[in-house]
């Protein structure tokens, strides 16, 4: 992901949406005349805590914050600049996307810092559009882009989960119940694990956009909104896939509560047709004396008609008693 230094990438931006890649020694020697710069560091690179400690004059509260092994959705303003952390999706390569991957991010008039541990497709999106010419020009589009981007990962996870939920919403009616169970499960479990995080990432925006900021422009902070709307959006259509999981699992156990029932119904109605048929064969089956009929040649038969009788009059007594 980086090199042991924890240096990802860095930018220096030229304002129209194109940028200059840059190492450590440009990034020591930027001043705020020479444009907006962007460094974007894994923060378990000890050159980059470094930095970071004692090279980018930033307070000691940010630093802090940009080197937390664990963090929260939130929005901070210090001065003019923002503090912020936000989560994306983990499209790694044999990942969770709900264990997801947190973006901390400093963000000031002319430099913008962020760090993570993971790799983050966005921030790698966002790499290749500077590059290509058509990244952000200030630091409030780079703000609103990297959140813009962050929900467009976020959307194809979510829509995934709504369509496998939809799926098994069908099966069912047709697949083994039993192996059905799981996958219910686990698509709650995902959706619980996503809203964990986007609920309060949500609250972060919606703070973002009522920050007194002097470089946060009007144009960025109507980005912003529909970003937070789509959010919310997003968070809703969590909310319909765990609530439409929760009901399909209802109607699984309710199915498998059926079969257990007409199963049992079965067992029962067996059990009651041989119960007296037992108990009969089992009371002319002990070996005392005078038993009836033991020296009549024709009384097994006898009583072999005598036990198919006695199966018919339980049979019509069940149907007339509507227990059949």
């Amino acid at each position: 992901m980086a090199n042991n230094d924890g240096l990802i990438a860095a930018y220096l931006l030229d304002g129209k949406g194109g940028g200059q890649k840059v190492g450590w020694k440009e990034i020591r020697e930027w001043t705020p005349s020479d444009g907006l710069l962007w460094v974007h560091l894994n923060f378990e690179g000890p050159e980059a805590q470094r930095w970071i400690r004692e090279e980018s004059q930033l307070e000691d509260v940010v630093g802090d914050a940009l080197l937390a092994e664990e963090s929260r959705p939130r929005v901070t303003a210090f001065d003019d600049g923002l503090l912020s952390a936000f989560r994306g999706v983990n499209l790694n390569p044999e990942a969770d996307p709900e264990d997801m991957v947190s973006l901390r991010m400093w963000a000031e008039k002319n430099r913008i810092v962020t760090t993570c541990r993971r790799k983050l497709l966005s921030v790698a999106d966002l790499c290749s559009a500077i590059e290509k010419g058509k990244g952000p020009r200030t630091s409030g589009e780079f703000l609103e882009d990297v959140a813009d981007r962050l929900m467009v990962r976020m959307g194809g996870v979510i829509d995934e989960l709504e369509d496998k939920a939809a799926e098994l919403e069908e099966a069912v009616l047709t697949e083994e119940s039993h192996e059905l169970r799981p996958k219910l499960a686990a698509i709650r479990r995902d959706a619980i694990n996503l809203r964990r995080y986007m609920a309060p990432q949500r609250e972060a925006m919606a703070r973002l956009q009522s920050e007194k900021i002097s470089w946060l422009a009007e144009e960025d902070r109507v980005r912003l909104r529909e970003t937070y709307d789509r959010l919310t959006r997003y968070i809703e259509d969590l909310d319909a896939a765990r609530e439409r999981a929760a009901v399909t699992q209802e109607e699984l156990v309710s199915r498998l509560s059926e079969q257990m029932d007409n199963r049992m119904y079965v067992l029962s109605i067996v059990a009651a047709i041989f119960l007296p048929l037992g108990f009969l064969t089992g009371l002319l089956g002990i070996n005392v004396g005078g038993i009836p009929g033991s020296e009549y040649k024709a009384g097994f038969a006898i009583f072999c008609l005598f036990l198919v009788g006695l199966i018919i009059v339980q049979v019509i007594v069940f149907k007339k008693k509507k227990w059949m």
